[in-house]
């Protein structure tokens, strides 16, 4: 008698105590001195990420055996690819804010199923603000419905790269630039909770940057997308996304879209997909 597959609360659960250890085990390493490097790609990593992820893949791994694991610090293993579920993982997003000591860093994790997230959680230990959701059951901050404050008759807000800001500028967006989160999955999420209006990130985003919280955001009722290609789907061969945007008013999208499409272009084999999602 096989057991039973485990619910996507079941999996939140886990997820929720995971980041909570996580979260601990990285905030003794943060605003100390701490060995970094680069990584092939120039993106630095410290001592802390290498920590962080060898404690989860042994944790989350003992616990769901045969789920797939996927982690930015872990060499990729594509045996994840015949997996119906899979960890999808980054032990520190926001590597270069912790080394700085800014606070908005995040553990961020989650778990898709057959390409789609089903539990997602993004933990800032140093802000004491922990995001998640599970599918059908809605999102939270720290435990209370995520709600959107709105704030009313104030311009949108919107933090993006300056040829973003030229694009929508140009177009006759009138709104407030935003500051930068060194986490995007903390930025991201930051649109469900109203210090935001749009969220946007460069192509080249990869799973472990997005995953957790593309299902927050669906679960709070904010609009996310792959400007090429519509809500992203996870644990493909390719990792890499197109330009995102995370949108609280859809009036925003298209003049956003148009921006993100116009500076970053589309990957190969995704224009056909362009007229759907405009």
């Amino acid at each position: 008698m096989t057991a039973a597959q485990p619910t996507p609360e079941d999996d939140l659960e886990l997820l929720r105590t995971s980041a909570v250890a996580a979260g601990i085990l990285a905030s003794g390493y943060f605003r100390r001195q701490v060995k970094t490097w680069e990584k092939a790609n120039a993106s630095p990593v410290s001592e802390a990420d290498i920590v962080v992820d060898k404690f989860l893949r042994g944790s989350l791994r003992a616990a769901r055996p045969d789920y797939g694991w996927l982690s930015e610090e872990t060499a990729d293993d594509r045996e994840r690819l015949g997996k119906t579920r899979t960890f999808i993982v980054d032990p520190i997003d926001g590597t270069r804010g912790f080394i700085r000591g800014d606070e908005a860093w995040s553990v961020s994790l989650a778990v898709v199923e057959n390409g789609v997230p089903i539990a997602g959680v993004i933990f800032a230990p140093a802000l004491d603000e922990m995001y998640d959701a599970y599918s059908g059951g809605g999102a939270r901050l720290n435990g209370r419905p995520l709600k959107r404050v709105r704030r009313s008759g104030a311009p949108p807000t919107i933090p993006a790269p300056t040829a973003v800001h030229q694009e929508m500028q140009a177009a006759g967006l009138e709104y407030r630039r935003g500051g930068h989160y060194p986490s995007l999955a903390y930025a991201l999420v930051q649109v469900a909770t109203g210090k935001l209006d749009a969220a946007v990130a460069r192509r080249g985003s990869l799973d472990w940057d997005i995953a957790a919280a593309a299902i927050i955001l669906d679960e709070a009722g904010i609009a996310f997308a792959d400007v090429c290609a519509g809500f992203p789907t996870f644990n493909k061969a390719e990792l890499r996304h197109g330009a995102l945007a995370a949108l609280s008013d859809m009036s925003l999208k298209p003049i956003v879209h148009a921006a993100l499409i116009k500076v970053y272009g589309c990957p190969a084999g995704a224009e056909a997909s362009q007229a759907s999602v405009l």
